[in-house]
């Protein structure tokens, strides 16, 4: 259950974002369910080895370099999913950090529901 509200909010996040920054558009709520599938399994494969890779420009930019990389997983998943489009690596780059602000808030909101 608790795997579905999270699904269900990454699509409502990538929702808020496309609302939020120029350049990221969205067409409807089933692209967004389907962008934020495939964003988060790119995530969890391909994301970690890039950090790997890329781990010591991470520790000379103190971690910054990962929004860098959060912004090409947001790219990578905008060639993939039709109806989920990114005009620009500055949208893409900026759609990360808003995005980025979303997830936090959302993942503060499901501990607090799964502490009471």
């Amino acid at each position: 259950m608790q795997l579905l509200l999270r699904w269900l909010l990454n699509a409502l996040a990538l929702i808020a974002v496309a609302n939020i920054v120029p350049g990221i558009h969205v067409d409807t709520f089933y692209h967004a369910l389907i962008a934020a599938l495939i964003l988060g399994l790119v995530n969890a494969l391909v994301r970690p080895i890039l950090i790997l890779l890329t781990l010591p420009v991470t520790i000379l930019t103190l971690g910054v370099f990962v929004l860098v990389i959060n912004a090409l997983m947001i790219l990578l998943v905008s060639t993939i999913v039709q109806g989920f489009t990114v005009t620009s690596f500055s949208s893409a780059f900026l759609g990360a950090i808003v995005l980025w602000m979303i997830s936090m808030l959302t993942n503060w909101f499901i501990q607090q529901t799964v502490e009471v």
